[in-house]
């Protein structure tokens, strides 16, 4: 019996992140997804999940400090995760910086929203690294 495996989508409350986060749900059809507004996350959501989405449309989301300061203090290494904005390559910069101290196993290839040609092969990527 193989054990179906779970992923955690973190956004800002931004509607336009929450649309791409449903996209990328969409696309994981052999795994357990949640996704959830950062405003409602805690430490204890990040436990159970095999691979991590971090998206924000703007860098620093106040709905983000729990994470940045949850990430510095905890080792997630080699966990797969993926960073993704609608339209900001300054919050991917941030993202990828906030995935830093926990060592999460990140996606060398940020996702930009508007370039979402590449969205199923992207999250085909992350999902094949565990």
């Amino acid at each position: 019996m193989e054990v179906r495996k779970n992923a955690l989508i973190l956004t800002d409350n931004s509607g336009v992140t929450r649309d791409l986060a449903g996209r990328l749900a969409a696309e994981m059809r052999d795994v357990t997804v949640r996704v959830l507004a950062a405003s409602d996350f805690t430490g204890k959501d990040i436990l159970p999940a095999d691979y991590c989405f971090f998206g924000c449309e703007q860098p620093h989301p106040p709905e983000f400090a729990y994470l940045e300061e949850l990430l510095e203090h905890i080792n997630l290494a080699g966990r797969p995760c993926g960073v993704f904005s609608p339209d900001s390559a300054e919050a991917l910069r941030y993202l990828t910086d906030l995935t830093g101290p926990s060592e999460l196993a990140l996606n060398p290839e940020p996702l930009l929203g508007h370039i979402s040609l590449n969205l199923p092969k992207w999250v085909a990527g992350i999902l094949k690294q565990k």
